[in-house]
């Protein structure tokens, strides 16, 4: 392993082989870093951190640090757990989970980009694209292969399905489903489909991903009616996962579909 001789590592951190960690690095007694992560300058990972192999650390970036949640008690053991193969640019956070023996978790292969925020207890999957200084709240949940786009917010305890991808600078208060495309607040405008192409989604099941984005936003029928309608048929696996996103959405509800009479920034509902 490289360690550069201004960092400050504790003698209680597990460094894995063939690690390198930068200048001014500072790493708490918890930490687990796995092997061949590369940690660059003045970044920091304290508390219960545990890194899977192969990361890259940005300059800056802060992991592991104390959620930004007013209950917390210093004494909570939380962390923070990141798998394999990510890349988490210059000055992005990840707070550690806010209740005890919780953690916030990101899997494989994402790559986070410059001044990207992760609260507390969010769950992040694979192949999940986080683009500069968006801002998750605490507990959310971003699916495989989603595209965040620059600058948008998101708020606590909502979800973000698979392959969804975002505009920038949206907000976003309501879980928004697999495959579609947000943008404005809380608005949904379209499906992602040349990402379903790019994911090799055949053409049978992207018929059936646009039949069931018909059901439940174009038919008129509230969600409830829709997914009355949705259990009377047989759908492929996607298309059925859709609807099982949209029928676990008790909590926030989901994304509107945006309307020639809506407002681009209409207010949250």
């Amino acid at each position: 392993m490289k360690i550069h001789p201004t960092a400050i590592v504790s003698p209680s951190a597990r460094i894995g082989e063939d690690a390198e960690i930068g200048a001014y690095v500072c790493i708490g007694s918890e930490a687990q870093i796995g092997p061949r992560n590369v940690i660059q300058s003045h970044a920091v990972i304290d508390g219960l951190v545990r890194l899977g192999p192969e990361n890259r650390i940005g300059h800056g970036a802060v992991i592991g640090g104390a959620p930004q949640d007013l209950s917390f008690k210093s004494d909570t053991r939380s962390g923070v757990e990141i798998g394999r193969g990510n890349v988490i640019r210059e000055h992005v956070t990840i707070h550690r989970g806010t209740t005890e023996g919780s953690f916030t978790t990101i899997g494989d292969g994402n790559f986070l980009m410059v001044g990207a925020h992760l609260g507390h207890n969010c769950a992040i999957g694979n192949k999940v694209i986080i683009a500069n200084n968006c801002l998750l709240g605490g507990y959310v949940t971003v699916e495989d292969s989603a595209f965040l786009g620059g600058g948008c917010v998101f708020h606590q305890f909502m979800r973000v399905g698979r392959l969804a991808i975002t505009q920038g600078n949206a907000g976003f208060g309501k879980d928004l489903p697999p495959f579609v495309i947000g943008a404005g607040v809380n608005r949904v405008v379209g499906l992602n489909v040349v990402g379903l192409k790019r994911a090799g989604f055949g053409p049978n099941d992207r018929k059936e991903i646009r039949a069931a984005f018909a059901l439940l936003y174009e038919s008129g029928l509230n969600t409830t009616q829709a997914l009355e309608q949705a259990r009377a048929k047989t759908w492929n696996p996607p298309a059925h996962a859709f609807f099982d996103f949209v029928a676990g959405a008790k909590r926030r509800g989901i994304c509107g579909i945006r309307r020639a009479s809506d407002k681009e920034f209409s207010p949250v509902e």
